[in-house]
């Protein structure tokens, strides 16, 4: 007898239940039926896999081994056919466009003109804090684009066969900061205004923190940095407890503060990447158009830009 993925299902039913009444339950077969069965498995592997006794089944040294190498196998055929359903799903109801990102004021304009311009495409969005794992999503073909930034001194690992173009080539990174800050009172903050602020930064984001030390290391600052995510900074920083580094497309708040930072020491880089055999063009263009707006919006931003900031290709017209 061949072993087959419902004998190595019938194994793992068994040591989760411990029981081969409870996992007979669970399969939808009688007991007697998966006796037999796990029975027949036992004799074309030449060994016990179980003992049975009062207290139900319990896995051999030799069950605990195989069981180590069935439960990925049974995992993994699980996964397919659960995917394998919903790609024929998604393709019975129409095409879908699955689009990862980072943190961007530009997201919500970029997903508004993907929509109007693919009629009956459906648009699925995979919004996460690491450019490396949506990368990786990617090049493992469950995302079809990535619009990913990259922090200055802190160059992304980009995989194999992705394209990919700059949106922004450097975009400066501005400071927010309480309202009532006493740098609040200028249109442009100098680092050494804060050297006697904490810094807070969430160091789930490739590079942001490796990103600010360096910068704050080269102006002579060593602050005492909080590792915080943006929901808990927003409230750290509106109350006075901290500084941080935050996107030039931010709106300011009543109780929060926006502005550039002389010279802009700090700075990331926008990305777009697409996974082989997906077209570029259009989305970019979108993308781009969607940026501008955000950037445009912004009035710290906009006043940078048009004191004569230049942010990248993107920005060509603002």
């Amino acid at each position: 007898m061949e072993l087959e993925v419902r004998h190595l299902r019938a194994l793992c039913a068994i040591a989760d239940t411990g029981s081969l009444h409870k996992a007979a339950r669970r399969l939808g077969v009688s007991q007697p039926s998966l006796t037999t069965q796990l029975r027949r498995i036992e004799n074309a592997l030449g060994a016990e896999l179980f003992t049975r006794g009062r207290t139900g089944c319990l896995p051999t040294p030799l069950g605990r081994s195989v069981l180590s190498r069935a439960r990925p196998l049974v995992d993994g055929m699980t996964a397919l056919v659960t995917e394998t359903r919903a790609a024929a799903a998604r393709a019975a109801d129409g095409p879908v466009l699955r689009v990862g990102s980072t943190a961007s004021r530009a997201l919500p304009g970029w997903l508004r003109r993907l929509r109007q311009g693919r009629p009956g495409t459906d648009i699925a969005l995979r919004v996460d804090v690491s450019a490396h794992r949506l990368l990786r999503t990617v090049a493992e073909g469950r995302l079809d684009l990535a619009f990913v930034h990259e922090v200055e001194g802190c160059p992304l690992r980009i995989p194999e066969g992705l394209t990919g173009r700059v949106l922004v080539e450097r975009e400066p990174q501005f400071v927010s900061m309480a309202g009532d800050h006493p740098a609040a009172v200028h249109e442009v903050v100098d680092l050494a205004d804060l050297a006697h602020d904490r810094w807070t930064v969430d160091p789930a984001v490739d590079g942001e923190w490796d990103g600010l030390r360096r910068v704050l290391g080269a102006a002579g600052l060593d602050p005492p940095l909080l590792h915080a995510d943006y929901h808990t900074a927003a409230s750290l920083i509106a109350l006075g407890e901290a500084v941080a580094p935050c996107q030039p497309t931010s709106h300011p708040r009543e109780d929060m503060a926006i502005r550039p930072l002389r010279g802009d020491p700090l700075a990331v880089r926008l990305l777009l990447f697409a996974a082989p055999g997906v077209p570029l063009d259009l989305p970019y263009a979108d993308l781009a158009a969607a940026y501008r707006e955000a950037a445009l919006r912004a009035a710290p931003y906009r006043r940078w830009l048009r004191a004569g900031g230049t942010a990248g290709p993107c920005m060509m017209s603002a």
